[in-house]
């Protein structure tokens, strides 16, 4: 079942979700659900935001939007596993098909939402990660850690490596810049082994678009391996991970972590 309600204008002061289940003709259980899984949007005096307390007072003057799919809401997140807890950040290996960022129709299958209900503190997104990609992403744990953060990432001063098996045999470094979306992007390649026309290759990105690495290769002729986007579609998915992430602490001191050699794509992946 899938319901849409947008912009809602609310016709008396009740309690959400009591209200929210009598337009809607859903259970409170599940609108409660919806709630929780930020499906629920409250549009007020305060500004725009998800709308998560069963209890709070609506008023006249708020408009509430609904975007109900039993498809997404019923969907499981996979679970990131923890690399390193570092109190104000910690570092997490996410898995293919978690997502950087939430929908219109829900939030709870994003790695900050999973990582805030399995470390049981505020959990902010300071980066993202594509969702056929796995790797190493950094989530903050306060406003000062992630306002910092954000704006390393934002000033291109994180060191970021991926690694790629692409199709096609690549023996020399490369630099790409064209542009994505009309802004500079630009991303090194270095070859490290080939075969089976095929290179196992390490990704150093200055800037941080939308499926840059993905665009980047495909646009010199080396789709990524199970890229079905950019490429064709493979049966073990896209060969592309997050391996190096280094950034400056809160203390000012560079730090760099590093994924696992048997998590890195391969040749004989």
């Amino acid at each position: 079942m899938d319901i849409t309600l947008r912009e809602h204008k609310v016709q008396e002061d009740a309690e959400a979700a009591e209200y929210l289940a009598r337009i809607t003709g859903l259970s409170k259980s599940k609108i409660k659900d919806a709630m929780t899984k930020g499906a629920i949007w409250l549009n007020s005096n305060a500004g725009t935001r998800r709308l998560r307390r069963a209890r709070h007072r609506l008023k006249e003057s708020d408009r509430v939007s609904v975007y109900y799919s039993e498809k997404v809401l019923d969907t499981n997140p996979p679970v990131p596993s923890m690399a390193n807890d570092c109190e104000e950040y910690s570092v997490w290996i996410k898995p293919v098909d978690l997502l950087s960022g939430g929908s219109r129709y829900g939030d709870h299958c994003t790695i900050n939402r999973v990582v805030e209900k399995i470390m049981g503190r505020p959990t902010f997104l300071v980066h993202r990660l594509d969702r056929f990609v796995w790797g190493l992403m950094v989530l903050a744990h306060s406003k000062k850690a992630a306002a910092d953060l954000s704006t390393q990432f934002q000033n291109r001063e994180t060191r970021k490596v991926y690694k790629a098996v692409v199709h096609g045999v690549i023996t020399d470094p490369c630099t790409i810049s064209v542009p994505i979306d009309g802004k500079d992007a630009v991303s090194h390649i270095q070859p490290i082994t080939q075969g089976c026309e095929r290179s196992l290759i390490e990704v150093k990105i200055e800037t941080g678009r939308k499926h840059q690495i993905r665009k980047h290769l495909a646009s010199i002729g080396h789709p990524i391996v199970g890229d079905r986007q950019y490429g064709q579609p493979d049966e073990k998915g896209i060969q592309l991970a997050s391996v190096a992430l280094g950034f400056k602490n809160l203390d000012g001191i560079a730090v760099e972590y590093q994924l696992s050699k048997d998590l890195e794509p391969s040749l004989n992946s």
